[in-house]
Order: structure tokens, then C-alpha cells, then sequence
């Protein structure tokens, strides 16, 4: 039953990550997003990554949502159509970059290897719970990356609020 479960979320998430990119109007595309959210969500709960999931759903499908709509309020939408003729120009690079990213996974996926276990084994992470063996590994080992993210989200942001800004 939980395989099951699994790859329902797993063809969902990736017929409708297809379906987002695929999709005309912006506005759906969002709302579209906001299932494949919920469907990542449970993914995770089959994972048994309980506060991932509630991560999923509070930070992406709340915030993150939130925010791409605001975005679509901003963006003038009938001038966005007006650029229809320039992206159907650029159809052959567009498809030449997509085979071009698929071969790139395709060799990555051949090539994998696992690597060595880490400190995390299942029983120690039963031990100290999913959200403390999480932060205790962001905040100690993978703390440089976390910071750098932390800063490209600002960069982000500012740069959003500096793009909305309209001068009269």
C-alpha cells in the first residue's frame, strides 16, 4: 500500500511539474503549483519526515505561493503575450537545452555510486527525532550552505521589492 501511495505522489509530482511548465496562463500555473506542494508533502510523510512535510506546506504552498502570486500582480500580463512571436523564435534552443540537460542526468544517473554511510543511522535518528538530527546537521556541518542560501534568498528579495518600486 505505501509503494502504491508512493508512486501516485511520485507521477503526480511529475506530471504535474510537467503540466506547470507546459501550462499558458501563469495564473493556473500557480494553483497547479500549489497541488504539486501538497502532493511533495506527502511524499515526505511516506518518508517519514514529518516536519519536512510540514515545511512543505507552510513555507512553500503558504509563503512561497503567496509570493509568486504577488508577483503575478506586479507583471503587466497582456504586454507578457505581446512577447509571444520572441519565445517561439527561441523553440530549437529551448529543446536543444532540454536534451541537452537530459543527457547531462542520464550520464549522472549512470554514473552513481553510493557513498559512505553517514553519522545518522536509522536507530540514532529514532533516538533523537527527525526535526533534531535535521538541525543538528544544518547548524553544524552544513552550516556554510545554509548561511549562503539564507543570503541568496535576501539578494532575492531585495531585488523583488527594487523591481516592484515603480517611479512616477
Amino acid at each position: 500500500m505505501v509503494q502504491l501511495l508512493f508512486f501516485y505522489f511520485a507521477l503526480v509530482v511529475i506530471g504535474l511539474g510537467l503540466r506547470i511548465v507546459t501550462a499558458k496562463n501563469p495564473v493556473h500555473c500557480v494553483l497547479l503549483m500549489l497541488v504539486l506542494f501538497f502532493h511533495m508533502a506527502g511524499l515526505y510523510l511516506l518518508l517519514n519526515a514529518e516536519f519536512l512535510a510540514a515545511v512543505q506546506i507552510i513555507v512553500y504552498a503558504g509563503a512561497i505561493l503567496v509570493l509568486y502570486l504577488f508577483v503575478l500582480f506586479l507583471v503587466d500580463l497582456r504586454e507578457e503575450v505581446k512577447m509571444s512571436p520572441f519565445i517561439k523564435k527561441g523553440k530549437w534552443l529551448g529543446i536543444v537545452g532540454a536534451i541537452a540537460l537530459f543527457l547531462t542526468f542520464l550520464r549522472g544517473v549512470m554514473n552513481f555510486s553510493l557513498g559512505p554511510h553517514g553519522q545518522y543511522t536509522i536507530e540514532k535518528i529514532q533516538q533523537m527525532t527527525h526535526t533534531k538530527a535535521m538541525g543538528e546537521a544544518i547548524y553544524t556541518t552544513y552550516i556554510l550552505p545554509f548561511e549562503v542560501a539564507g543570503i541568496i534568498l535576501l539578494v532575492a528579495v531585495i531585488g523583488g521589492l527594487a523591481m516592484a518600486k515603480r517611479e512616477k
